[in-house]
């Protein structure tokens, strides 16, 4: 999906306001942090002297900016991971500060902020040089929604080498659970499930649909097996290299690099989806 630049202004706008009522919010606040509250307690109570009344009508304030600014998180992916809970929004949580055993800090939810802002001055900067070029611009948020979820928490700490593993890592492990093949895995796996060859008991193909008279339907049927092989070898030489502390040292992966892997992977994922799961009894359509 693209996004206009219409759009990502207005979503600046609504976390620059976000920014504006948190800060109001948090002159009613005590502020600590995870090292002081011993990870046990809030990391924000309200300060003496403050009525209820006040503290209310700010954070009411303060709970509809964070509605509107909290789509902003998606679109930039700008998610924080915690332990134990994957990757949480603090704009959409903040509340949760107050909360015993709280997940963010304040200093979460101002770095949080910054970073949206920063992602989405570049977005609008690339949607408005493609607007004038004619070229579509480009969001990772986008692609499939299993290589996204798998490369998100790495990618939002720009560890995109990481994040590109994850991805190619989940791509396999996902199908593998829907085949019942968890006597195999990596290269053989892929070999395996998309051979041209018939399904035999206990190993199941992943086939293009259609009759394959049909010339792209043979084409696709020909051509996929080769494609999902070269994209598990770059998984294979990816986790090698993260093996060796010296080559890992010496390549790393850009953001431009890691999201033309990821979009590698997810115009594989979206092929697999359409695939048909054939066993050695039976066709079950892919949905």
């Amino acid at each position: 999906m693209s996004y206009s630049v219409e759009y990502l202004k207005r979503l600046l706008k609504a976390v620059d306001n976000f920014e504006v009522k948190f800060a109001d919010w948090m002159t009613t606040q005590v502020e600590s942090d995870h090292n002081n509250s011993c990870g046990i307690f809030p990391t924000v109570w309200p300060k003496e002297g403050v009525s209820a009344s006040q503290i209310d009508k700010k954070e009411l304030a303060l709970a509809e900016a964070a509605g509107l600014a909290c789509s902003a998180v998606k679109v930039t992916g700008a998610y924080i991971v915690v332990a134990g809970m994957g990757t949480l929004d603090p704009i959409a949580n903040w509340s949760m500060m107050s909360q015993p055993k709280a997940l963010f800090a304040p200093r979460d939810i101002r770095l949080t902020v910054a970073n949206v802002k920063g992602r989405l001055e570049g977005m609008i900067f690339d949607a408005e040089a493609c607007e004038s070029n004619d070229i579509p611009p480009f969001s990772p948020a986008n692609l499939h929604p299993l290589i996204w979820k798998a490369a998100a928490p790495q990618w939002t700490i720009h560890q995109y080498r990481v994040a590109v593993s994850e991805a190619a890592g989940a791509l396999t492990n996902y199908w593998r659970d829907r085949l019942g093949r968890k006597d195999v895995d990596g290269t053989k796996f892929w070999q395996q499930s998309l051979s041209p060859e018939p399904p035999i008991p206990g190993k199941p193909r992943l086939v293009w649909p259609g009759d394959s008279t049909d010339k792209t339907v043979k084409g696709m049927k020909s051509g996929l097996p080769m494609l999902t092989v070269s994209l598990k070898d770059l998984a294979a030489g990816l986790c090698l290299v993260s093996r060796n502390a010296s080559a890992h040292a010496q390549r790393t992966v850009n953001e431009q690099e890691g999201m033309e892997q990821l979009a590698a992977y997810s115009f594989l994922a979206r092929l697999l989806d359409q695939c048909e799961i054939k066993s050695a009894d039976k066709t079950i359509p892919n949905k």
